[in-house]
């Protein structure tokens, strides 16, 4: 029978008895149910043969002396009932045959042995310091519109986590060493046990904190902990068409491993200026350009700027409204691959605050001439 059947099964229950029932009356309980379910006097009943089954095993173990004391403890250990992942649930780990290969047979091999050799194995003997990771970093940089669609190198300078200059790492006062930690021989790991040895639980160890190494005359820049601030100057590269607000990630360069950890990643939080002139949609420039009735009415060809290069010349045609968009290809926000958004020129119609006698009269002139009909007779008579 497998430790673990005795860590999920309730033998006692199965028979009917108490945990403190005698030899005598677990064996009446098992001669009862034996016989109640026996598969000669249940032909053709699975469900009875299933009982049977389950009263004979609860009967072998009950019944030896040996097998209930084993089988008593470790299911006090575990409170009863313990059930055990199978395994690939939940993750990797040892499978259920690995982890009862060594408990079976014998009253010596108990649930402590295996819990203990598990656990132990990244122990103070066998365990190394691993490396670890750097810090994460982060920074904030500030450009204008037009670096943000064309893409520009800014120089950042990075504070971040490093080895101290003092001790250059150690912790340790100049011409002095750090000591290996006496509780963890210089694992960086402590080993802790439950009452009776069957639970071992590996955990970073408390006096070096992790580090393997106790100092008995810290540095005094860096207080003993071998790690200071660095400052550094670097150049970055923001993309072409980033937008306000955009973290980039620079893997690799921000703060240092130790033990061969490789270094943290830098965060950069871009910000971007507004322009006074163009606005964006995506990989799109946006702008305003003002024209006169006339050039609406009779169209004209007119000036649109772009940004950081030349005007461009848009022919407006004649009739066109308030608000039409007029695309320019090619003048927009760099993207990824190397083309570039389109430019949106929106018309918009400028009306004079004063005219003179001249230009009244022409306009009067024009209005009888046109004969227009008036533009708010729809919409009165569909406000109706």
């Amino acid at each position: 029978m497998s430790t673990k059947d005795w860590l999920e099964k309730d033998y006692y229950k199965v028979l009917g008895v108490s945990k403190d029932a005698s030899a005598e009356e677990i064996k009446k309980a098992y001669r009862k149910l034996a016989r109640e379910n026996h598969p000669d006097q249940n032909p053709g009943n699975p469900e009875a043969e299933k009982r049977f089954k389950q009263v004979s095993e609860a009967h072998n173990v009950l019944s030896d002396p040996t097998k209930r004391k084993r089988y008593d403890e470790e299911r006090s250990l575990f409170g009863g009932g313990f059930r055990f992942p199978r395994a690939g649930q939940g993750g990797a780990g040892p499978s259920m045959e690995d982890l009862f290969r060594n408990a079976q047979g014998g009253a010596q091999g108990g649930v402590g042995d295996i819990f203990g050799g598990i656990f132990s194995q990244t122990g103070r003997r066998g365990a190394t310091r691993g490396p670890r990771r750097g810090s994460d970093v982060e920074g904030e940089v500030t450009i204008s519109f037009s670096d943000a669609a064309d893409g520009v190198t800014v120089a950042m300078q990075m504070v971040s986590d490093a080895a101290c200059d003092a001790c250059r790492g150690t912790g340790a006062r100049a011409g002095s060493l750090p000591k290996v930690c006496p509780t963890c021989e210089g694992s960086g790991m402590a080993t802790t046990s439950t009452a009776g040895g069957a639970f071992a639980v590996t955990e970073p160890c408390h006096d070096c904190r992790g580090r393997g190494m106790v100092v008995e005359d810290p540095c005094p820049v860096c207080n003993g902990s071998g790690r200071g601030r660095s400052t550094k100057q670097m150049n970055v590269r923001i993309p072409a068409g980033v937008n306000d607000g955009a973290k980039i990630r620079l893997k690799g360069r921000g703060g240092a491993g130790e033990n061969g950890g490789a270094a943290g990643d830098l965060y950069v939080l871009v910000h971007v200026t507004p322009h006074p002139v163009f606005g964006r949609k995506d990989h799109n420039l946006t702008v305003t350009v003002p024209v006169t009735y006339a050039e609406a009415v009779l169209g004209a060809e007119i000036d649109v700027p772009t940004l950081g290069g030349m005007p461009v010349r848009v022919k407006v045609a004649p009739g066109t409204p308030n608000g039409r968009v007029l695309r320019v290809r090619g003048r927009g926000v760099q993207r990824s691959d190397g083309t570039r958004g389109d430019l949106l020129a929106t018309i918009e119609i400028s009306v004079p605050g004063e005219i003179n006698e001249e230009a009244r009269t022409a306009l009067q002139q024009f209005a009888r001439a046109s004969g227009e009909a008036n533009p708010r007779s729809e919409l009165m008579a569909r406000a109706r």
